[in-house]
């Protein structure tokens, strides 16, 4: 199993962080805060589901301050529960929402980029995390 200490885990982490910011659109809270990719996914699975576990779970770490930290505790959370490839797939589904929150040079408006991606992603769910949430 890849657990925290693990090399591979923070290149992997890494790596999905910069992938779901590249190229993002700037975007801003009624007070300012900069939006990050925590609110992209938020929004997606909103529109998606009644309330996804790990939006719950996150929500409810009062240590968790900013998007990006959230963002990245849900990423934990998806690998952890083998739910990553199939979160992001159902933010993904709405083109007019991507296009709100992304530039045109990003990966997921680009359908065979896209695929390739969750491709990738679901083949994540036969690797065993055990990660401290």
């Amino acid at each position: 199993p890849v657990t925290d200490g693990s090399r591979e885990l923070h290149s992997l982490c890494a790596q999905l962080e910069f992938l779901l910011q590249f190229d993002m659109k700037e975007k801003r809270s009624f007070f300012g805060q900069r939006k990050d990719y925590w609110d992209f996914l938020c929004q997606g699975l909103a529109r998606c589901r009644q309330e996804h576990e790990g939006i719950r779970f996150v929500t409810s770490l009062d240590k968790l301050k900013t998007p990006v930290g959230r963002g990245r505790a849900f990423l934990r959370y998806c690998l952890v529960h083998r739910q990553l490839a199939e979160s992001l797939q159902l933010c993904l589904l709405d083109p007019e929402s991507l296009h709100e929150w992304y530039y045109a040079r990003s990966p997921f408006l680009s359908p065979q980029h896209r695929a390739e991606i969750l491709v990738s992603l679901y083949e994540l769910n036969g690797i065993t995390f055990h990660l401290a949430l």
